[in-house]
């Protein structure tokens, strides 16, 4: 089903949301590193979400659609579903809201995402991924229980909230000639092509998804939305199997291209930012800055020069699985 145009967020309602969010919400800061802009050969912004209250740009699409419903609404209590980070950010927000909260979740969701998410006073739901739809589970849930659900990207609120760690970038850093973003679901690119139309309507504006699970890739190349097959990859965060009907639109009608990247690319990208910017980064965290150098190895002038911006969306991982990954 198509989305509604009516329904769909603007850019405005990005500036909105950064504005009903401020205070609560980080302003995370811009991250820089010679050594990888020597290697890229442009100046490379980075807006590390990692840092991020619940360790990830999710809080902000979360605060700001819970922020949002009624007196009512708030009293029932929302429900999610998530593999982790949506799943942690529903939970703080509706903890700082006092909204009851019931999340989702898989039931090989990383540990530290499972605890923090229990931790923040949400119910847990678990289901198996591969055999069992977690959107249907909710569905079920919120018809049951006369919860208001709230989605990890399809939802307006949602999307102009992720775009407001984008909004910031470019107020701090100021225009930039390319932004790559971390791509699942498309609601934080969504949110950043929005802003990107406010702030820097000449960027170029790249997405960049798991080689695994490039289910946007294809919706684009075909101009409907295509469903692909639970993918396998690190990046647990985007492995998603379809668009949305209101993040498609906006990636077909404005994104500049989406790229993909494989596993071992996100673990170089990982360690790239534990050892020049001193970040700890998840696998999808990774996406976009792996995605760049990709584009750049492929053509090394392709950037030559320029202002490029590099989202990163996140940092829950368990340490353990951070050191098996990026020490082997």
């Amino acid at each position: 089903m198509a989305a509604d145009p009516t329904d769909l967020p603007t850019p405005d309602d990005v500036r909105a949301a950064a504005s009903r969010i401020a205070g609560t919400a980080h302003r995370t800061p811009v991250l820089t590193s010679r050594l990888t802009d020597s290697e890229i050969g442009a100046s490379v912004l980075v807006k590390p979400e990692n840092l991020q209250r619940t360790g990830s740009f999710k809080f902000r699409g979360a605060f700001h659609t819970l922020s949002r419903l009624s007196a009512e609404q708030r009293r029932a209590g929302v429900v999610a579903f998530s593999s982790g980070n949506h799943a942690q950010a529903v939970a703080l927000a509706a903890s700082v809201l006092d909204i009851p909260a019931t999340i989702v979740m898989p039931t090989d969701a990383p540990a530290g995402k499972l605890a923090a998410t229990q931790g923040y006073g949400a119910a847990v739901v678990g289901y198996d991924r591969y055999t069992e739809d977690r959107e249907q589970i909710a569905t079920t849930l919120s018809g049951e229980r006369g919860m208001t659900l709230v989605p990890p990207f399809d939802h307006p609120d949602v999307i102009a909230g992720q775009g407001t760690a984008a909004l910031e970038l470019l107020e701090d850093a100021g225009p930039l000639d390319a932004l790559f973003v971390c791509l699942g679901g498309g609601g934080l690119l969504s949110g950043s092509l929005l802003a990107a139309q406010a702030l820097s309507p000449g960027a170029a504006v790249y997405g960049v998804e798991p080689e695994a699970g490039d289910d946007a890739r294809q919706s684009l190349r075909a101009g409907r939305i295509v469903r692909i097959e639970q993918p396998r990859t690190i990046a647990d965060g985007a492995a998603t199997t379809a668009l949305g009907t209101r993040t498609f639109p906006i990636l077909r009608d404005h994104v500049t291209d989406v790229l993909t990247v494989t596993d071992d690319q996100l673990v170089d990208a990982m360690r790239t930012f534990a050892t020049r910017m001193k970040i700890l980064v998840e696998p999808t965290g990774a996406l976009a800055m792996a995605g760049l150098r990709v584009a750049v190895a492929a053509d090394p002038q392709r950037f030559a020069g320029a202002r490029v911006g590099v989202v990163v969306s996140g940092g829950n991982v368990d340490l353990d699985r951070f050191t098996a990954l990026v020490g082997g």
